[in-house]
């Protein structure tokens, strides 16, 4: 038994960070994780170079990657125009981002769900023409920090739209780490009557430490693709001092202990959250990756 896990820490996990990584450090970051066994890795976000300062390097990352080397590379196209940049850099496979509350889209990228949508429909059509692989985010599929609990029913609407334009996988966004397993069991039981289980992932944060207990009841539910980040690199905006992302270190230990393959090595990816870790001067909440370093002080 096999689970796909995307790493999303060079994208999702530093886009907040106010720290400056040099690009350097990025490409060496994602080299690390590609020794520990990462097959999937989200490394960074097309977008205008003012909305994300952290992301301006994509284009000279990119450059740097080695897209021949079996590693799946993603990249997160806002529109067209970054699509288009995805591609002249070598991608296979980009992102579209949006969510099931008309509040926190309108938050982030000023649209609607609506508009969102229509915006990113023309990156299918290119994406189809191109053979370049389509992943979809919908964020806030247990709550939202501005609506509060969001309808499955809405998630099942904005979740089919993107399956029916092409999307490949589905990433579901438990966006503020608010969420517990009944609430995930809820959310999938409607949502598994019309999407199969393989073409969503799970998404969690770890705001309140209930990443993992969703990320169980989710493979119960045969959710076999999670999304994950190094160190537990990134926090959550809406949270402060909160942990933001569910920790690939905790999920690597949560699925081999349980008996599933995942093919990455603990103390390869233990080395790469540290390298991280020193890289944007701040301490990783990741559980195992803290319990792992203080063995390895012992």
């Amino acid at each position: 038994m096999e689970v796909k896990i995307t790493e999303v820490g060079p994208r999702d996990g530093l886009q907040n960070e106010k720290t400056p990584v040099p690009t350097k450090d990025k490409f060496e970051y994602i080299q690390l994780l590609v020794k520990a066994g990462l097959k999937n890795i989200e490394a960074t976000s097309f977008v205008k170079k003012e909305s994300i300062p952290q992301l301006a390097d994509a284009t000279e990352l990119s450059s740097l990657l080695d897209f021949k080397n079996g590693i799946q590379y993603s990249a997160l196209t806002p529109n067209l125009k970054g699509y288009e940049a995805a591609k002249n850099a070598g991608y296979k496979e980009v992102a579209v981002f949006t969510a099931a509350s008309e509040s926190f889209t309108k938050k982030n990228i000023n649209r609607t769900i609506s508009e969102s949508i229509e915006g990113f429909k023309e990156i299918f059509e290119q994406a189809k023409k191109d053979g370049i692989k389509v992943r979809g985010y919908v964020s806030t599929v247990i709550d939202c920090p501005y609506e509060g609990k969001v309808d499955p029913k809405k998630v099942l609407e904005v979740s089919k739209v993107l399956f029916e334009l092409g999307a490949y996988e589905i990433s579901l966004g438990e966006t503020i780490g608010t969420g517990v397993p009944a609430e995930v069991e809820r959310l999938l039981e409607i949502l598994l009557k019309e999407i199969p289980a393989n073409r969503l992932a799970g998404h969690f944060h770890d705001t309140y430490g209930m990443a993992i207990a969703n990320v169980e009841k989710a493979f119960s539910m045969g959710i076999r693709s999670f999304d994950s980040s190094s160190g537990g690199l990134g926090g959550c905006p809406y949270a402060k001092g909160a942990a933001g992302n569910l920790a690939t270190d905790d999920l690597v230990y949560f699925l081999e202990k349980s008996g599933v393959h995942t093919g990455i090595d603990p103390g390869l990816l233990w080395e790469a959250s540290a390298f991280m870790e020193k890289a944007i001067a701040r301490d990783l909440q990741s559980r195992t990756y803290l319990a792992t370093k203080k063995k390895r002080e012992v």
